[in-house]
């Protein structure tokens, strides 16, 4: 699972990163595989800005979930500095970490001044994850005699957060793939199908691994489900129509959308699943047989913590599909191809 650690209205910043924490000692408890957190700057209604630092204080706050980046945005900083972080998080944590890499840059020319860096170093993502995989294995050869301890020697999974190059990138560098069915499945399906032809296995992955990404909210009735999706997809569209992604609202809060609101409303939520139980399980076995994901990596977050909580444990519950099962048995093994 993934928490960006949103806002709710009238809440700090700072509460919605402690919540950040305390949802992942829950998610642990639930069997949930993997949770991780990600990078917005400048962000009205999202807290989670250092995403290795949130890391570092999930990590030491559970004791078996694998911690990581959804993602960490390689164009914002520099390679040495991503390794040296990772490489003092796995040293510290063994085992537990992930470091899923993105190629976003800030949302505006404000945002990139502020961090020093533009769209021409999202051009170079590919150049940028070359050099920090290199300070893992003492490789990199663009600043000779440079090293990233204690990186160097330790062994993080690295997946990329992409669609259309970027998976041609992970195929190229066998690094797992993330991808968002943003354009639909068949879409998404046609560049995880070139990213499993062309993958060249690596000592981090020696087969090719994808974990699609969704939304997903389960509830006693499908309305109810679905309304615990709107504060997030309304914020979103707002993002769209006014610039800003705002803290999010109580479903009752939001307003009567316009007709262009409602189409961007649409959009957003279609592809998003939801439902009862019994409908969410099916939906998930569709988008897994249509996409061939080994993972899913589920994002929703809602206006109200209970039960966002309670929808999460409810997927739990149908992931787990069988007594003595762990959330973390669901995902295929790394080191077998199917």
């Amino acid at each position: 699972m993934l928490d960006r650690s949103s806002t709710r209205l009238g809440q700090e910043p700072a509460a919605a990163v402690r919540d950040t924490v305390r949802f992942a000692r829950q998610a642990e408890e639930l069997g949930y595989h993997r949770f991780w957190v990600s990078e917005h700057h400048s962000v009205p209604g999202v807290a989670g800005s250092a995403p290795t630092v949130l890391t570092a204080a999930i990590a030491a706050e559970t004791s078996r979930i694998r911690v990581g980046t959804g993602g960490v945005m390689l164009p914002n900083h520099q390679p040495l500095v991503v390794a040296e972080q990772f490489g003092t998080l796995e040293a510290l944590h063994p085992g537990r970490i992930d470091m899923g890499l993105g190629r976003s840059v800030g949302f505006t020319g404000g945002v990139r001044g502020a961090l020093g860096h533009g769209k021409e170093d999202a051009e170079r993502f590919g150049e940028r994850v070359r050099e920090l995989l290199g300070y893992f294995t003492g490789e990199q050869r663009v600043h000779p005699g440079v090293h990233g301890f204690p990186a160097e020697g330790l062994r993080v999974p690295a997946f990329v957060l992409a669609t259309g190059a970027g998976a041609d990138l992970a195929a190229e560098l066998g690094l797992a793939l993330v991808i968002a069915p943003v354009g639909g499945t068949e879409a998404a399906a046609e560049h995880i199908g070139r990213y499993r032809r062309n993958f060249r296995p690596s000592a981090l992955w020696p087969c090719p691994y994808v974990v699609v990404s969704t939304a997903v909210a389960v509830a006693d009735t499908t309305e109810r489900a679905r309304e615990l999706l709107l504060p997030e997809a309304w914020a979103m569209v707002e993002s769209r129509t006014r610039g800003v992604f705002p803290p999010l609202r109580p479903p009752a809060d939001l307003p009567e959308p316009g007709a262009r609101e409602a189409r961007l409303l649409g959009d957003t939520l279609r592809g998003q699943i939801h439902g009862t139980p019994a409908e969410v399980g099916p939906a998930l076995a569709r988008l897994v047989a249509r996409t061939g994901a080994d993972e899913l990596l589920i994002t929703m977050s809602t206006y109200d913590r209970a039960e966002m909580l309670d929808s999460y444990a409810r997927l739990a519950d149908l992931a787990l599909g069988q007594p003595g099962r762990t959330a973390g048995s669901v995902s295929r093994k790394a080191d077998t191809c199917a």
